[in-house]
């Protein structure tokens, strides 16, 4: 597990080998104790659960980042390092 960016109290992380459970590109979301996982194409919640506000916040950045998100999923998945993607500001 590897947090690749932290902004406004949510952590997103990338979990290596993570491509058997979610069969698609996906990120991990923490804050304040909830989490949800959101898939990077379509930025929508597949499991769990956060506050709408932070919902948002999250989906606004996977579009920024969504290019740099697949490129860090594809390494992921296969074990290699992960980069850190630049936060929402």
């Amino acid at each position: 597990m590897a947090a690749i960016s932290m902004f406004y109290g949510l952590v997103i992380y990338l979990y290596q080998f993570d491509n058997i459970r979610h069969h698609i590109p996906h990120i991990h979301v923490k804050y304040q104790g909830e989490w949800a996982v959101f898939s990077i194409p379509e930025g929508e919640i597949i499991e769990g659960d956060l506050k709408s506000d932070k919902v948002k916040l999250v989906q606004a950045w996977i579009v920024l980042r969504r290019e740099e998100l697949l490129a860090n999923w594809e390494l992921a998945k296969t074990g290699d390092p992960v980069f850190k993607i630049k936060p929402l500001r």
